[in-house]
């Protein structure tokens, strides 16, 4: 029955969900630069976001510790470093 479950959690997205993940550390500058465009676009938008913290997964770690900040649109990677405002939101548009 495991499989069964797993087939009633997935729901088809449509193009109107989407989900920003910014990926960073505490005390990171550029991270909270990158927070503070997210949060100002996403919510301009209405689209959700989140905040991972790459010290506590090992495997955001490894994947993107020479990137951060690191900003996901849709679990995929959208930019690294500095976030542009007009470029997130076209991606979200």
């Amino acid at each position: 029955m495991a499989g069964m479950s797993a087939l009633f959690r997935w729901t088809p997205k449509n193009s109107r969900e989407r989900l920003v993940t910014l990926i960073g550390k505490p005390g990171c500058h550029l991270c909270d630069d990158a927070q503070a465009v997210i949060e100002k676009v996403c919510g301009e938008l209405g689209v959700p976001w989140e905040k991972k913290d790459i010290t506590e997964d090992a495997e955001l770690h490894r994947q993107y510790w020479e990137q951060i900040p690191v900003v996901l649109v849709d679990g995929a990677q959208h930019t690294f470093w500095r976030v542009n405002e007009e470029r997130l939101r076209k991606a979200l548009s």
